[in-house]
């Protein structure tokens, strides 16, 4: 019989794929598009690859300019020095395999988004009217801590309007799903979707 893979290494092969991945389409991206730059995958009109940069949350979100930003960079430090340190607790524990894989999915995530968070202001140049170059000879376009987030991945599935009776957006035009995202946001999810579903199962009574 096989021997079974010991959970760190679940947790280990999973950051590293995750990062590798969400690190080199970043990195596609930003080197190849400029920003607003898309193109429809297969030519399908639902499967989109759509350049834009985000300075401050999850699917686009922002938060309180540079000062909110420099914020948030240093609370998703302590959150996911937070989370670390829980991963490897319920390692050490030996806790179920699928609440260590949804763990390390919402790790790889946080880690992902803080890198581009982290060092892209230091290593790229801007991307308006022209594709970004890796460490510019005029200098990069942020500092440490400030840089933006990279997003590609958006899947505008339908659009419609909303009927004349529905609260507050009565007769407005819908588009589902708007949000433009990338890879490391959809670990995170799927992580924190899974953690929700099989609570049950990972977090019993007792």
């Amino acid at each position: 019989m096989a021997k079974k893979l010991p959970l760190k290494y679940w947790a280990i092969i999973i950051l590293f794929v995750i990062l590798f991945l969400d690190q080199l389409f970043k990195f596609y991206i930003k080197t190849h598009y400029m920003l607003g730059e898309e193109f429809h995958v297969f030519g399908w009109k639902w499967f989109v690859i759509h350049f834009t940069e985000n300075p401050g949350m999850a699917f686009g979100m922002q938060f309180g300019g540079n000062f909110g930003k420099l914020m948030l960079s240093l609370l998703r430090i302590v959150a996911i020095g937070a989370m670390i340190w829980y991963l490897i607790k319920i390692i050490k524990e030996k806790k179920p395999k699928g609440f260590v894989i949804c763990m390390s999915l919402i790790v790889a995530g946080a880690l992902g988004n803080l890198i581009d968070s982290a060092f892209y202001g230091l290593i790229f140049n801007e991307s308006y009217y022209q594709v970004a170059e890796l460490f510019p000879d005029e200098g990069a376009y942020g500092s440490f801590l400030h840089g933006r987030v990279v997003d590609m991945l958006y899947f505008p599935m339908f659009s419609g309007q909303y009927p004349s009776w529905f609260p507050f957006v009565g007769g407005n035009d819908f588009l589902f799903f708007r949000p433009v995202f990338n890879l490391a946001d959809s670990s995170i999810t799927t992580g924190v979707i899974a953690l929700l579903v099989f609570q049950k199962r990972y977090f019993k009574k007792g």
